[in-house]
């Protein structure tokens, strides 16, 4: 559940993903919100939007992305696509002391998501280093092809299992703030709620990870037509500490994210911005910003199946789904 994720920064900073200065906006200052038309398509199959929300309304409406993230999930195994990781290293001062980037060839093999490395800092790799890197996903190909019934169903039980975790983590977000509608803006063209999100401070977490709730703001923005996440702004207010020992992810830690339609049928990843201040195992501390971009989204033909590295590399590219 990327909605999930996304208001949980803290779980990003234990891989070393993230932050940035600024807080979003209140919406103290916010205009008075106007009712925008939706597009001509839209309109069609759904009814004019309401010219303001109720906070009740909200977090029904919160619900309902979050299930057709669900369904987006499911979509997104019938794509290919590229992916570029930039990370910048900060020092105390916040002068970036380094840059690295890497780029990989996003597969989905028998329903798996496998990266592939392609690039490093831009540049191709070396011919040895690509030769790993195809020997990984052969393995993982392996895997798949002679996975055992037993085996397949366990996995897909246990798919399934964390699937129903983040529907549940979901529902706790819906609970854990008090929303108030900004205003409606433009996104590509395709009219959005722009909704803020601050901590209830009635809310009592069920779930341990839920408590971490009330130390996160952020703003959401809503496509109208479609009920689907066209982009994420939040932040952390306050330390989280995540284990006794594990990590202390520090007041800024930041994560914008962005979506886009894909191919008339999908609302898949196009941007990241991340910046975070972690310590980790009280000792080693980050401070790195991390841009993700997803770009080359391919569609493959109803019945494509990948037998190994050699079809991989022989067969006929997928069809194109181009970014609106």
């Amino acid at each position: 559940m990327r909605l999930g994720l996304l208001f949980l920064p803290g779980l990003l900073a234990c891989v070393a993903w993230a932050q940035a200065d600024s807080p979003p906006p209140s919406s103290s200052d916010a205009p008075v919100p106007k009712e925008s038309p939706n597009p001509a398509s839209a309109a069609q199959s759904k009814p004019a939007a309401p010219a303001t929300l109720a906070n009740n309304q909200i977090k029904e409406l919160i619900r309902k992305v979050a299930e057709n993230d669900i369904a987006n999930d499911k979509l997104l195994r019938d794509y290919t696509y590229t992916e570029r990781q930039e990370t910048k290293k900060l020092n105390k001062r916040g002068e970036i002391t380094s840059t690295e980037s890497k780029t990989y060839d996003v597969l989905q093999i028998y329903g798996e998501t496998v990266e592939k490395l392609v690039a490093k800092n831009d540049k191709p790799l070396s011919e040895k280093d690509a030769a790993k890197e195809d020997e990984k996903v052969q393995k993982v190909i392996d895997k798949r092809r002679n996975e055992s019934d037993s085996d397949r169903e366990k996995r897909i039980k246990k798919e399934e299992k964390e699937r129903e975790e983040g529907r549940e983590f979901v529902k706790e977000i819906a609970d854990a703030y008090d929303f108030t509608l900004v205003k409606v803006e433009p996104i590509d063209g395709r009219p959005a709620w722009v909704i803020d999100a601050q901590p209830n401070p009635g809310f009592i977490p069920h779930r341990k990870e839920a408590r971490f709730l009330s130390k996160i703001v952020g703003r959401i923005w809503i496509d109208q037509a479609e009920d689907e996440l066209v982009k994420i702004d939040c932040q952390v207010t306050d330390t989280i500490s995540l284990g006794l020992f594990l990590a202390r992810l520090h007041k800024g830690t930041r994560v914008v994210y962005e979506q886009t339609r894909v191919n008339d049928e999908v609302w898949l990843p196009v941007h990241a911005a991340i910046h975070v201040d972690v310590r980790l195992a009280l000792m080693k501390e980050f401070d790195q910003d991390i841009d993700v971009t997803d770009r080359d989204y391919k569609k493959f033909r109803t019945g494509t199946r990948i037998i190994g590295m050699q079809e991989i590399n022989q067969k006929p590219h997928p069809e194109p789904a181009p970014n609106p």
